[in-house]
């Protein structure tokens, strides 16, 4: 898959998980996609959220990695 493929797969995948996210009063924001890592920003009630981690790892990870197996890690942006 080539890198725009990719990218565009990331964010359809992200914008599936999205309605989870907002339940919670949270969101996340696609950054950028850099040497087999997704770069996000998670906002709202998900940016202080003491299982943001738990978020990116259980969650957002192991979702993307199921359709994109070269993904190698994503990791959150705080402002």
């Amino acid at each position: 898959m080539n890198e725009d493929n990719t990218i565009t797969k990331i964010k359809e995948i992200l914008d599936s998980l999205r309605p989870y996210l907002n339940m919670d009063g949270g969101d996340v924001e696609f950054i950028e996609y850099k040497d087999k890592i997704v770069y996000v920003h998670l906002t709202g009630a998900c940016q202080a959220c003491m299982f943001s981690d738990e978020t990116i790892k259980n969650g957002l990870y192991e979702t993307l990695k199921v359709d994109i197996p070269e993904i190698e890690g994503v990791i959150n942006l705080e402002n």
